[in-house]
């Protein structure tokens, strides 16, 4: 399937739309940075990323659609989220890095099946609602753009007044990246398109991971240990597990699906920073309140990544010793879903940034192939109905 990539970053959700069998037709990314990280591993030959369209910086607000209308099944992205994250300003729409206007230009202009956007979950709370619903109807019917001196509570009130019939069928949703294998806690909004010529009603997409199973492997058959070679832990160190805990021993059966990946299942085998491959030891980790690190047996906290570069005492895991440590390079890339050959050629703290941004390239393939197989279903239909 033919697609298109906005605001792909260092190459997260790029990645994971590769892996799901999406042809990335257009790639598009304003930071230099960023870039030139794609473009590093573009020339070493890393697989999916050797066949990358991504030369140099591209502006979404210099891309000419017309000669890629109608001939792109998906368009996917996400659209920068500053403007609307729990830190920062929250100028929103008012903020000049606001692009989901470019977001749904692309969509009007070149018509896709299909389109995934993501962004983080603060877009969904009260502060920024009226405009989540204005992304939304305005993704609904891309062909009806906010006019010249119209305010975006006036265009939205238009939009939710018109009779006409939608262009797109559009659905959002709040999902956890661990719930779709993960090794990070990472919450976001998901906004899912299909056209509606194609008479599909998107579905919102089913968790494939557990918080439960995960805890079911560690304390009720002690699977995770021996996976890990270790003396089994007779109780989670985290106490609000100790009620989900009690809950599972009075199942006979474990709870459906795979356990949440953690960080040491995302680690294992790599060993301690050698100096190698991004593999490299940064010093500074320090605890204070409300930075106290990843334990090693649940998902990371969210990688973050900062108006000035890693925020003091974010992006760290908590030692076996009960000691901190920052991630390396290497390390963040696999919490983020990216393969050892993938390199960073920029420092720890552009290169944690750009990982801090990235969406897990493992959720990026579970909604990618959400969204294949509800576009291949329609081809299915289709053949069985000739």
């Amino acid at each position: 399937m033919r697609s298109a990539e906005l605001f792909s970053g260092c190459g997260g959700l790029a990645l994971g739309m590769s892996r799901a069998g999406y042809e990335h037709a257009l790639m598009a990314e304003y930071d230099h940075d960023a870039v030139e990280t794609v473009k590093h591993n573009k020339a070493k030959g890393v697989e999916h990323v050797a066949s990358w369209p991504v030369s140099a910086i591209q502006d979404v607000r210099q891309i000419d659609w017309q000669p890629l209308a109608s001939t792109l099944t998906v368009i996917s992205g996400g659209p920068p989220c500053q403007p609307f994250g729990i830190g920062g300003k929250k100028r929103g729409h008012e903020d000049d890095r606001d692009m989901w206007p470019e977001a749904i230009r692309a969509i009007r202009e070149a018509r896709p099946d299909g389109f995934l956007f993501e962004n983080v979950r603060n877009l969904t709370g009260p502060r920024f609602r009226s405009y989540l619903d204005w992304i939304v109807l305005h993704l609904t019917h891309p062909g009806l753009p906010r006019g010249e001196g119209e305010t975006y509570a006036g265009h939205l009130e238009r939009l939710s007044q018109f009779q006409g019939g939608e262009e797109y069928r559009v659905l959002w949703q709040v999902v956890n990246a661990a719930d779709y294998g993960a090794p990070q806690i990472r919450h976001r909004v998901l906004i899912f398109g299909v056209a509606a010529h194609l008479g599909i009603a998107p579905a919102t997409m089913t968790p494939t991971h557990s918080r439960d199973r995960l805890l079911w492997d560690q304390f009720i058959t002690g699977d995770y240990w021996k996976r890990h070679r270790m003396k089994p832990q007779s109780e989670p160190a985290d106490s609000r597990d100790l009620a989900r805990v009690a809950r599972l021993r009075l199942l006979k059966e474990p709870p459906a699906g795979k356990p949440w990946m953690t960080v040491r299942d995302a680690l294992n085998g790599l060993g301690e920073p050698n100096g190698r491959n991004n593999h490299i030891p940064q010093p500074g980790a320090r605890v204070y309140p409300g930075h106290t690190g990843s334990p090693l047996d649940l998902p990371s906290k969210a990688l973050k990544a900062g108006d000035h570069g890693v925020p003091g005492g974010e992006n760290m895991m908590v030692k076996e010793d009960g000691t901190v440590r920052y991630f390396t390079t290497r390390e963040a890339a696999r919490l983020v879903g990216l393969p050892d050959d993938y390199a960073f050629p920029r420092s720890w703290t552009e290169s944690m940034r750009q990982l801090g941004n990235a969406v897990p390239a493992q959720l990026g393939e579970a909604a990618g192939r959400w969204l294949k197989e509800m576009l291949t279903s329609v081809e299915l239909k289709g053949r069985q109905a000739a």
